[in-house]
């Protein structure tokens, strides 16, 4: 009898990551609308037996991999208060920031998707996400500034800095991002009290 293959099955991690990386290298070199699921295979050494196996549609094969980005994203983004439950924002030290040595150590990917036609789904994910986790992990105590607007006032400011130095083609390290960021937010200084929620 057949046994059904799981997700963990390491011949299915590798014909996804093949696919993936086959999917990435093809927008290296033509539009995300342009691209075939017979030039995925066909890229990746597969059959479309296998593509069919793992997913629906290419837009499912995109999600797929950039959903695999933004949890490396997320987990660095927490780096500064994860360990903390009180949080002050202007009190940030640049080495405690891991957000832009996410995006350094995943440049080929990011690089790739800021100068294709998906760029706006992989923005919107970004930005979904991180407002998500702000709105649930963190309360902004002693300010009379509705929560929900501060974090899309940051968020923005944030992402159009990390298109800004994706677009640049990374002329600056991660460490210079970092310390950027720090004298940002020290020159319009707040003393806004963050409490980290309990996270499950």
């Amino acid at each position: 009898m057949h046994k059904p293959v799981s997700a963990a099955d390491p011949r299915v991690i590798r014909s996804k990551t093949a696919l993936r990386e086959a999917l990435l290298q093809l927008m290296a070199q033509k539009s995300f609308t342009s691209i075939s699921i017979t030039d995925i295979v066909k890229h990746a050494n597969y059959n479309r037996g296998t593509f069919y196996a793992n997913y629906a549609n290419k837009e499912e094969l995109l999600g797929d991999m950039i959903t695999e980005l933004i949890k490396d994203l997320l987990q660095s983004f927490r780096a500064p208060y994860e360990k903390a439950t009180v949080f002050f924002p202007h009190e940030l030290h640049a080495n405690s920031i891991m957000i832009f040595d996410h995006i350094a150590q995943h440049s080929n990917i990011y690089g790739v998707l800021a100068k294709s036609d998906a760029l706006p789904i992989l923005r919107e994910k970004m930005f979904i996400s991180l407002k998500q986790i702000l709105m649930e992990e963190i309360v902004y105590e002693d300010t009379d500034v509705d929560q929900e607007l501060l974090v899309i006032y940051s968020l923005h400011a944030l992402l159009g800095l990390i298109f800004h130095w994706i677009d640049s083609g990374f002329v600056h390290s991660p460490s210079y991002m970092q310390e950027q960021l720090v004298k940002i937010l020290n020159h319009c200084p707040t003393s806004t009290k963050m409490s980290i929620k309990t996270r499950p």
